[in-house]
């Protein structure tokens, strides 16, 4: 059969501009009119794929793993590691809602005694890793400790009681670390809820003949469920994620586990582990998500008035001595820790050029990281704000891949990427920031967010008006106006990396070591005035957004 070219080339023309005005109306419709740009857009989208690609490599990996390893991991390891894993995560998340709330009601609805001085100083638990908090306890309670030391010294003690009766490696030791540590996140969040409450809908329930405890659970604690909830998962989300007190807490769970694999070169077996517990991380963002649709309660009414303290009576000063237990529990105990071994050590000389290596080390990464961050946090967010669709609210989802999984994972995703791939950045530094950008790359969105919201979209609608490409408002007229919110953002990540010890211990070149990793070496051998310099400046420096924070909530 003969076919006319010309004739085959006119219909393949005709057909051309239909497709690509089809595309054009479906393009259109998809951006509900008004598209992005294509730099902004491209900016955006590479951003999304690079923060998914380490986790999709990892799960891609564990496919190949061979149905005999998945069935010898799920005979022995497995459940094991669910159960430790599972059980510490309910158990901390309950107690940390439990003494969070109890916290905020008492600091925000009551007459308790320095309520506002409580305020912020509850917070502080925020600014010590769980790794730093566990060290101090060790010194504090483990074996060979001050108070063992104090039961050797007291025979009355050892005939009344025997031997030394705590043993801080065991689920209590870590479950009491990781809950003194999380309860921050429930306290603030609830604290925040409780500061907005409308007065007028408990006035109304003892109106009824209710009493101030019917109020809390009919009344309050309805409303309180949201946050709840959100302070709930950010705990439950850390509890997965954590290594550092666990593993200096001698309790295995998933991401331990995944780091003794990885440190015994099985990384097959990694990458097994690893999918178990992204899916752990996901069940419980869905759990989550679903309770969250069923709990929104809405204060309709326009005459709104502040809530009401109440008066503690005898409950006084119980409540005081409960908050300011907690306090020294959480805040006070491992500061004075960190002093004492601190100067302890600044007598021996460890205050030299190795240790001020490190923290130049520290800064260069989690510098490098925040930087990146707020980069790469403009684009995605501007697309997310100014082009809601679905492709926009697709790549937010892809950029935040890396915040809810635990930072071992980031770390084998990215081993498996650079090693086979882009080897030339293998064994550097680099990598290291790269997977503080992958794991708070979120921090940065959610602040600049925060800040963009704030900014009218009429004043872009005016700068492109113009004649001005999307990106190149964003850069001129935007960033300028939010600036303060995309460095707070930088300050947030720069915090969050500088305390990051999993990613850091795989990803290190050889002879690189941080603060955060001297921390670990160094409490391994019970060095701990050589450890407690460098823990004892990564709280100090992690105070720093501290303020930011209690603004924020």
């Amino acid at each position: 059969m003969n076919v006319d070219p010309h004739n085959q080339k006119k219909k393949v023309g005709h057909r051309s501009p239909t497709s690509r005005r089809l595309f054009n109306t479906y393009w259109l419709k998809l951006w509900n009119g008004s598209p992005p740009g294509a730099v902004l857009l491209s900016f955006a989208a590479v951003t999304g794929l690079l923060m998914a690609i380490p986790i999709v490599y990892v799960v891609w990996e564990s496919l190949f793993a061979g149905a005999d390893r998945w069935l010898r991991l799920l005979d022995t390891r497995i459940p094991q590691l669910l159960w430790n894993t599972l059980s510490l995560t309910v158990m901390v998340t309950l107690f940390a809602v439990a003494i969070g709330v109890s916290l905020a009601w008492l600091v925000n609805r009551t007459s308790l005694p320095g309520r506002k001085m409580w305020q912020w100083l509850l917070a502080l638990p925020l600014v010590i890793p769980p790794y730093v908090g566990a060290v101090t306890y060790i010194i504090i309670f483990g074996p060979r400790g001050w108070l063992w030391r104090y039961w050797k010294q007291e025979e009355w003690l050892q005939q009344r009681f025997g031997d030394y009766p705590i043993d801080v490696y065991t689920f209590a030791g870590i479950f009491f670390v990781l809950t003194m540590f999380t309860y921050p996140y429930v306290y603030l969040i609830a604290g925040a809820s409780l500061r907005k409450m409308n007065r007028n809908f408990e006035e109304v329930a003892r109106a009824q003949g209710m009493t101030t405890g019917q109020v809390f659970w009919r009344v309050n604690l309805p409303f309180l469920r949201p946050a709840i909830g959100a302070g709930a998962i950010l705990v439950a989300l850390y509890v997965l994620s954590d290594f550092g007190a666990i593993a200096m807490m001698r309790y295995t769970t998933f991401t331990a586990a995944i780091y003794y694999q990885m440190g015994s070169y099985d990384n097959v077996s990694a990458t097994v582990l690893s999918v178990v517990l992204i899916l752990l991380t996901l069940i419980i963002l869905w759990i989550e998500a679903r309770t969250r649709k069923k709990q929104k309660y809405y204060q309709t009414t326009n005459s709104y008035h502040e809530p009401e303290i109440l008066s503690l009576g005898k409950w006084k000063w119980p409540a005081f001595f409960f908050v300011a237990g907690v306090f020294t529990i959480s805040v006070l105990l491992p500061v004075i820790v960190l002093v004492y071994w601190t100067v302890i050590g600044v007598g021996g000389g460890v205050l030299d050029a190795k240790f001020w290596g490190y923290a130049w080390n520290s800064l260069k990464v989690s510098g490098l990281a925040a930087l990146f961050c707020m980069l790469l946090a403009l684009p995605v967010v501007y697309l997310r704000s100014r082009y809601p669709s679905k492709v926009s609210h697709f790549i937010e989802k892809l950029s935040y891949a890396g915040y809810a999984l635990p930072g071992v994972i980031v770390a084998l995703g990215i081993i498996y990427l650079f090693n086979q791939y882009i080897p030339v950045l293998y064994n550097t530094f680099y990598l290291i920031a790269i997977a503080f950008v992958v794991r708070f790359l979120p921090q940065a969105m959610q602040s600049t967010d925060a800040s963009l919201s704030l900014i009218s979209p009429r004043i872009d609608e005016a700068a492109r008006s113009l004649g001005q490409p999307p990106w190149k408002v964003m850069f001129t007229v935007i960033i300028p106006s939010i600036l303060p919110g995309v460095l707070a953002g930088g300050a947030l990540v720069f915090v969050s990396s500088i305390k990051e010890l999993p990613a850091t211990l795989l990803l290190r070149p050889p002879g690189f070591d941080t603060l955060a990793v001297r921390i670990w070496v160094e409490t391994s051998e019970a060095t701990y005035y050589t450890a407690a310099p460098a823990a004892l400046l990564i709280v100090l420096v992690s105070a720093l957004p501290l303020r930011y924070l209690l603004k924020k909530y």
